[in-house]
């Protein structure tokens, strides 16, 4: 009850001091941190555009692929032309699934109509991937990979899955991250 109380003390002051604050100075904190938001959305943009991907950075979030990739590595992704291959990393996310799943190329099948499709599968699993896929689907589509892996950052992804996993860690940063835009030297 103690640590409630301080928080509630705590966060009262900072409410008096937003009240307490010239307009002028409440509008440009508040211009700053939208600035810094706007400024992360654009590079991120930036960053779709050049490797032709609507993702162009993944965290790996499971052990499927070790040993190549492990659990909290960041995957950097892109797309291009030339044609995805056998022992390509793709990551790749079907209509029923709402998380990108990141497995290797096991097979390349090529229709009657040219069109191609893929099998794929983790590299730590013991079947292929056909069981994620939608029902009666046995093949993936070109349209379903989000992009390939063109390079790694390794264990820089666990803050995002401490994030998930542990969502007061996510509202405290937020918090802290405010308070630090709000309280900042100029």
């Amino acid at each position: 009850a103690t640590r409630r109380g301080a928080m509630a003390s705590l966060f009262a002051e900072e409410l008096a001091e937003l009240k307490n604050m010239k307009p002028r100075v409440l509008l440009q904190n508040i211009i700053n941190m939208a600035m810094v938001g706007l400024s992360a959305l654009m590079f991120w943009k930036a960053l779709m555009l050049v490797t032709g991907t609507e993702s162009p950075v993944v965290v790996v979030l499971s052990g499927s692929m070790e040993p190549g990739f492990k659990r909290g590595d960041l995957l950097f992704l892109y797309n291009d032309a030339t044609p995805v291959k056998v022992g390509d990393v793709v990551v790749y996310q079907v209509d029923d699934k709402p998380i990108p799943i990141v497995h290797r190329i096991l097979r390349v099948h090529q229709n009657q109509d040219g069109t191609m499709e893929y099998l794929t599968k983790g590299d730590n699993n013991q079947v292929d991937d056909r069981g994620l896929y939608p029902v009666g689907q046995d093949w993936l589509r070109p349209d379903q990979i989000i992009g390939r892996a063109r390079g790694f950052c390794p264990f820089v992804g666990r803050v995002t899955i401490i994030m998930t996993d542990y969502p007061k860690v996510k509202y405290a940063l937020l918090l802290l991250l405010g308070y630090l835009a709000f309280h900042g030297k100029d």
